[in-house]
């Protein structure tokens, strides 16, 4: 009986350990079966919000312990700050990252083609091109000799940097870079530039099958069989980042930001324009901060307000005015480095905006400068009749209304005077001379 009660807890022991490893191994298993590749779609051009995204979203594939990220690749390029965030986010994941050109007619030029050879692996779509790397402004203007031979021989440098990294043709990527050479899918894995070609996502999945990579210094085999697609979403927040981080969208804002409280100073009351224009700036200043601002242009913008609104109490005859257009013209030109507004949209704004302010200035200047219509300033230099003889004091009817009144001198009953001023509630007037009742 002694010897059961001894055999009783290691019993136990044995069959705890043997539940918890199979609660261990089902729910291994149940990890295995739903297995995600994180697929995370980039097209357009490349900008900060896209830099943003494509980080935030390999970080959200590492929590989620996924096995894979595929970056679906189509863009003609894009900022060069940007480009090399979305470089460093690649090659620093601690999970591999698949970076695929695709769909059928899609393009990895410009900045693209150093995002993609960054990739734990490179792959194209047929019918897709890679190159053009050539440095150019945001306007697609080439830069200027001597610092365009700076620019040059940096991006060189780094994409070759990136491409021995990953084991791929540095040669042709430094052409692409000096000479702009662009090359279609098979010709890229002839010459090394990517790995692989592939028709779809699921053909991409059994390619990459097998392969090893290595993976912050480590060798990893990648296993895609069975493995599930699961596509990253944008969030609001990463939606409304893409949307005002478009140049143009972010300038016509601060217009529109700019005319709402102007008008709101100018007729203080009208509320509705002030809200609007304070939304439409706050907007504006965070997309400014994922845009390389050019403050001398921004400066230029608020001098043009300035302008405007000293037109109300300057008589100028539109010198102000004047100046104002040419700051306002001027800092829309200027007003990010990189980057550029389209000139198609700054010339209508331009004129809009330009004659809201000019019109608004005209309006107010006019009611700055009319004589007051209401209250005890508008009935002075009017002129009424005397009801009640003043001596000193007395009673005028003027404006429709009885008023007391006083004059420095008698005044009789009937007699036509003028308004000089008011004290309080009681007008002080004189004689009317020459003019008869």
């Amino acid at each position: 009986m002694g010897v059961l009660n001894k055999r009783r807890p290691s019993v136990s022991l044995s069959l705890g350990i043997v539940l918890l490893f199979m609660v261990v191994l089902f729910a291994t298993e149940g990890r295995c079966e739903k297995r995600e590749a994180v697929i995370i779609e980039l097209e357009g051009a490349i900008g900060p919000a896209t830099a943003t995204f494509l980080r935030k979203a390999i970080e959200d594939a590492q929590e989620q312990n996924a096995p894979l990220a595929v970056v679906r690749l189509d863009t003609p390029g894009g900022l060069a700050s940007s480009m090399r965030t979305m470089v460093k986010a690649i090659m620093n994941a601690e999970i591999p990252v698949v970076v695929y050109v695709s769909p059928r007619g899609a393009g990895a030029a410009s900045a693209g083609v150093l995002v993609t050879i960054s990739a734990h692996i490179a792959a194209m779509a047929p019918g897709t091109n890679i190159g053009a790397a050539h440095p150019v402004t945001a306007g697609g203007k080439d830069i200027q000799k001597t610092m365009s031979e700076k620019v040059v021989n940096d991006m060189a440098s780094y994409a070759r940097g990136i491409a021995r990294e990953r084991g791929r043709n540095a040669e042709w990527v430094e052409k692409a870079i000096r000479e702009s050479v662009s090359i279609t899918a098979d010709e890229a894995v002839k010459k090394k530039v990517v790995d692989l070609v592939a028709r779809d996502l699921e053909e991409l999945m059994e390619l990459i099958n097998g392969k090893e990579v290595m993976v912050k210094g480590k060798k990893v085999v990648l296993n895609t069989s069975d493995l599930l697609l699961r596509h990253y979403k944008p969030g609001l927040r990463d939606r409304i980042l893409k949307t005002v981080s478009d140049p143009n969208i972010a300038y016509i804002l601060m217009m529109i930001g700019l005319a709402g409280l102007y008008f709101e100073l100018s007729h203080p009351g009208a509320i509705f324009p002030g809200v609007i224009g304070a939304i439409s700036l706050i907007l504006a200043f965070y997309s400014f901060q994922t845009l390389p601002v050019n403050y001398a242009g921004l400066l230029l913008i608020v001098l043009a307000i300035i302008f405007f609104i000293a037109e109300i109490k300057v008589t100028s005859y539109g010198v102000l005015s004047l100046g104002g257009l040419v700051s306002l013209t001027l800092g829309s030109i200027m007003l990010f480095e990189d980057v550029r507004v389209s000139l198609k949209l700054v010339t209508p704004t331009i004129v809009l905006i330009g004659s809201f302010f000019v019109v608004v200035s005209t309006i107010a200047f006019r009611a700055y400068r009319s004589k007051p219509k209401s209250g005890m300033e508008g009935l002075i230099g009017t002129t009424g009749l005397v009801k009640k003889t003043i001596d000193p004091e007395g009673l005028i009817f003027v404006h429709g209304e009885i008023w007391r009144a006083v004059a420095d001198e008698k005044i009789e009953d009937g007699e036509r005077v003028e308004v000089e001023g008011a004290e309080g509630l009681t007008l002080k007037v004189k004689r009317v001379v020459n003019e008869t009742p």
